[in-house]
């Protein structure tokens, strides 16, 4: 009877609800408030959290809703991710766990819609392999001011790219493709691999807009955009997997400005040293036009403040340095001709 009771719970599962976290336990609180109020009956879906950061208090929180919803459901499963960790390891723990035919992906910093699952489900027909939904990044209240220029590369980053932050995928389809690759440790190239791969393999992709998930634009750190250009290590990969499908969906050609300002600015050191004054003069306007334009192009449209003005400023110097660096180290690292 035990046994029987088992698999008659497991079929009654039609999909599985995959949330990798790691330690921001508001947002996690957030996210599953939400997953447990969907209008899906709680006894046809779980909710998977891998925890890439193991910790007793993600613990307790996952066993407090569970304590709550034991009744009514969903199925809620705490997973640590002891192993490999990043987006793309802990997505592959959730899904390998997951007890349904279907996998839904989101994030701890989402807020899913009360219908998203049963939007969702009621537009995955046969014809489906992968059903993707919207995000939206409209603040539920107005902003006092222009969004930094940090949050609009995050914000139209999401957006323009196959976001998992919402996504519905067939457990068979991603066991052919064995998940997601887990070299990849940025959520966005990671999100960007399993697409393309998609679209080799012929996989039929859908957007069902109705199936709703608000994932808020959380305010950037000072400097963060200095953060992102180590993720250059990683469109190398991406490039390797797929160049063709790179220069046409991320970047048509490589960011020639930040290689001529990190060229002007070895010219000017070089010529300064060697005494060739004019030289030097010439090369270090060039740097400095580069590095103006680039300024000027980040703070269009964004908050003026003074604080968000000295963090483009100082940001513009250092980014085409940082950001050749990382190419050239992801181009050795993965072997790779990528500039």
């Amino acid at each position: 009877m035990p046994g029987r009771e088992s698999t008659t719970a497991s079929s009654a599962i039609l999909i599985s609800v995959v949330v990798p976290t790691c330690g921001r336990m508001d947002l996690l609180d957030r996210c599953l408030d939400a997953l447990t109020r969907q209008s899906l009956p709680g006894t046809a879906f779980e909710v998977i959290v891998v925890d890439d950061e193991p910790s007793h208090n993600t613990l307790h929180l996952v066993a407090g809703w569970r304590a709550r919803t034991l009744e009514r459901g969903p199925r809620l499963v705490y997973l640590p991710n002891s192993n490999t960790h990043g987006p793309a390891a802990a997505r592959n723990l959730g899904w390998r766990s997951a007890r349904a035919p279907i996998i839904a992906f989101t994030g701890e910093d989402t807020v899913p819609s009360c219908s998203w699952l049963a939007q969702g489900l009621a537009a995955f027909g046969d014809e489906v392999d992968v059903l993707c939904g919207r995000l939206d990044f409209s603040p539920r209240a107005p902003l006092p001011g222009r969004e930094t220029e940090a949050q609009r590369a995050a914000r139209h980053a999401a957006i323009d790219a196959f976001c998992v932050a919402n996504c519905f995928c067939r457990k068979q389809l991603l066991e052919s493709l064995d998940g997601f690759d887990e070299r990849f440790e940025q959520a966005g190239h990671c999100d960007a691999d399993l697409h393309f791969r998609l679209l080799a393999l012929g996989a039929r992709i859908v957007s069902v807009p109705e199936a709703l998930v608000v994932q808020p634009v959380l305010p950037a750190p000072w400097g963060a955009s200095l953060g992102r250009t180590r993720e250059a290590v990683f469109d190398a990969l991406l490039y390797k997997k797929h160049p063709r499908l790179y220069r046409e969906r991320i970047a048509a050609t490589p960011p020639w400005d930040h290689y001529f300002a990190v060229a002007a600015l070895v010219v000017a050191f070089g010529a300064l040293l060697a005494g060739a004054g004019t030289l030097a003069l010439l090369a270090g306007l060039a740097w400095l036009a580069l590095t103006t334009r680039l300024c000027l192009q980040r703070l269009r449209g964004t908050a003026h403040t003074a604080s968000h003005i000295a963090d483009v400023v100082l940001t513009s110097a250092l980014i085409p340095p940082l950001s050749v660096f990382w190419r050239l180290a992801g181009a050795i690292r993965y072997r790779v001709r990528f500039t």
